[in-house]
C-alpha cells in the first residue's frame, strides 16, 4: 500500500516537472521569435533610412547636445533648444546632456563618443565641424545638426530632400545677395569689399563664394584676407585698411568670436561691417539680413521632438531656417554718418538706441 501511495507521488511530481518544462521551453520560443522579429524590424528601418529616435517601452530619451566652442550665436542655439524642450524635459520624457569642446576641435571625437558610450538616443551637434565629427561617429543613432549652412558640401547628406540615412537638422544658409544689396542701399560708395573669413568653415567659404559671384555678376570689385583662428582677425582686417570700402564676413564662427577686434580695426578706419548674423550686429558690426538664432533654436527643437515622439529620420528631411533677421546697428550706423530713413526703420529691427 505504501509502495503504491509512493508510485503515485512519483508520477504526480514528474507530470508536474514535464509541465512546468513545457511552459519553459513555450516562453524560450516566444522570446527566440520576438527577437528575431524586432532584429527584421531594426533591420528593415536601416534598410530604408528610416532611423527612430529610441525604441519604444515609455523610457528616457536622452538627448546629447554638444558645441565646438563658446559664442553667444552658438550659445542662443543652445539656450533656445533646451527652453524649447522643458516641457518633454519636466514630463520626465527627456534628458538633456552637454559638453562644450570650448574651441578645441580636437575634443569633440571624445566628446562624441562619450555620449555614445553613455546611450544618448539623439545626437545635437551645433554646426558644421560638430556635425561633420558625429555624422563620421555613428551611422545607427539619430543626428539633428542645427546652423549647418551647407550639409551636403559638408557630407552631411545626399541631399536636403533626401534623408535616407541617421541625419537630417536646420541649415542657416544667408541670403549673401541680399547683404550686398543692403551695403548698396546703406552706403552705395562702396566698391570693394574686403571679405574676412576661415577658410576652415566649409559654411564661411560658400558664403564668401556666393558673394564674390554676386559681386563678379555687379561690376564690384573684392579682395580677401583669410584667417586660421581668432588672433590672426585683427591682422586679417588691417591688412586691407586703405583699399576697401567695406568689410564683409559671412556667419563664420571664428571671425564672429573676435568680434571686438575685428571692430576696433573698422571703426579706426571709418569702414562699415557687413555680417550674416545678427549676434554680430548686436557686436558691433553694421547690419545684416542674416541669421536669428532663436529661430534656428526653435526649428532645431521642434524637429528633436518630432523624432522623440516617434516619427523618422526618413520622415524629416533637411530644413531651412524659416526667416531671417534684418538689423541694424544704430550706434555703429550713427559713428558712420549714417543717417537711418523712417523707411528702414520699419523695415529693419534697429539695435543699439
Amino acid at each position: 500500500m505504501k509502495r503504491c501511495k509512493l508510485l503515485a507521488c512519483g508520477m504526480s511530481v514528474l507530470m508536474a516537472m514535464g509541465m512546468l518544462a513545457g511552459c519553459g521551453s513555450g516562453d524560450d520560443t516566444a522570446t527566440t521569435a520576438s527577437a528575431a522579429g524586432k532584429t527584421e524590424a531594426s533591420a528593415a528601418a536601416a534598410d530604408t533610412g528610416a532611423e527612430t529616435a529610441a525604441s519604444a517601452g515609455g523610457e528616457v530619451y536622452k538627448i546629447g547636445i554638444i558645441q565646438h566652442m563658446d559664442h553667444p550665436s552658438l550659445n542662443q542655439i543652445y539656450e533656445t533648444i533646451v527652453e524649447e524642450l522643458k516641457p518633454l524635459e519636466e514630463a520626465g520624457k527627456i534628458e538633456i546632456v552637454y559638453q562644450n569642446a570650448s574651441g578645441d576641435s580636437t575634443m569633440l571625437p571624445t566628446i562624441v563618443q562619450e555620449m555614445l558610450t553613455d546611450g544618448v538616443n539623439i545626437l545635437v551637434p551645433i554646426a558644421t565641424p560638430t556635425a561633420q565629427v558625429a555624422a563620421s561617429a555613428t551611422k545607427d543613432v539619430p543626428i539633428v545638426f542645427s546652423a549647418v549652412s551647407n550639409p551636403v558640401e559638408a557630407g552631411l547628406v545626399e541631399a536636403l530632400d533626401k534623408t535616407d540615412g541617421n541625419i537630417t537638422g536646420v541649415s542657416n544658409s544667408i541670403p549673401v545677395e541680399d547683404i550686398i544689396k543692403l551695403a548698396a542701399e546703406l552706403t552705395p560708395d562702396v566698391k570693394t569689399f574686403g571679405m574676412v573669413y576661415n577658410t576652415s568653415e566649409i559654411n564661411s567659404v560658400t558664403g564668401i563664394e556666393k558673394a564674390k559671384a554676386y559681386c563678379d555678376a555687379n561690376g564690384l570689385k573684392y579682395e580677401e584676407a583669410t584667417v586660421t583662428g581668432t588672433a590672426d582677425v585683427q591682422q586679417a582686417a588691417s591688412s586691407l585698411v586703405g583699399s576697401v570700402d567695406a568689410f564683409f564676413t559671412p556667419n563664420d564662427n571664428t571671425v564672429a568670436s573676435a568680434m571686438a577686434a575685428y571692430l576696433q580695426v573698422a571703426n579706426e578706419a571709418g569702414i562699415p561691417i557687413y555680417v550674416g548674423a545678427d549676434s554680430m550686429v548686436i557686436d558691433g558690426g553694421l547690419a545684416t539680413v542674416g541669421i536669428d538664432y532663436t529661430v534656428l533654436g526653435k526649428q532645431t527643437a521642434q524637429m528633436v521632438e518630432r523624432l522623440v515622439n516617434g516619427e523618422t529620420i526618413a520622415e524629416n528631411p533637411v530644413e531651412q531656417i524659416a526667416e531671417y533677421a534684418k538689423m541694424i546697428n544704430a550706434k555703429t550706423a550713427k559713428d558712420l554718418n549714417i543717417e537711418l530713413t523712417d523707411a528702414m526703420r520699419s523695415e529693419f529691427t534697429i539695435l543699439g538706441e
